[in-house]
């Protein structure tokens, strides 16, 4: 059974590369525009994995990702922030608020998937 990757992500661009690169791997993908989308979207979609952007309109990854830890069903969901951002206050912040890890845009596909498969293994 393939696994369900949700996607948090207020560009349309980001989240076409993000469903092909993950599709492609085999993997089912359930698609949000921004936080609020996202928390609301975790019931049906039942993710295995969340990549969320940290910079969205409404509600931004930090709160989207703290709202995700505040549900018992997935407080072991890995998420993995996306971001352009790469400071250290900002990957601080992202962890304090519940993240399982960071990855720079523009990303490699390879790479991403490689660490989708460890945190989800």
């Amino acid at each position: 059974m393939s696994k369900t990757v949700l996607t948090v992500d207020d560009s349309r661009m980001m989240r076409e590369m993000l469903l092909m690169v993950l599709q492609g791997a085999g993997f089912n993908v359930v698609q949000a525009e921004d936080g609020e989308e996202g928390l609301a979207s975790l019931a049906g979609a039942n993710p295995d994995v969340i990549i969320t952007d940290i910079n969205m309109p409404k509600l931004d990854g930090y709160g989207f990702i703290e709202g995700v830890r505040r549900d018992a069903r997935y407080r072991a969901t890995p998420i993995l922030v996306l971001s352009t951002e790469s400071s250290a206050e900002k990957k601080s912040r992202a962890r304090e608020a519940g993240a399982t890890g960071w990855i720079v845009k523009p990303f490699q596909a390879e790479s991403l998937l490689d660490v989708i498969r460890r945190v989800s293994a």
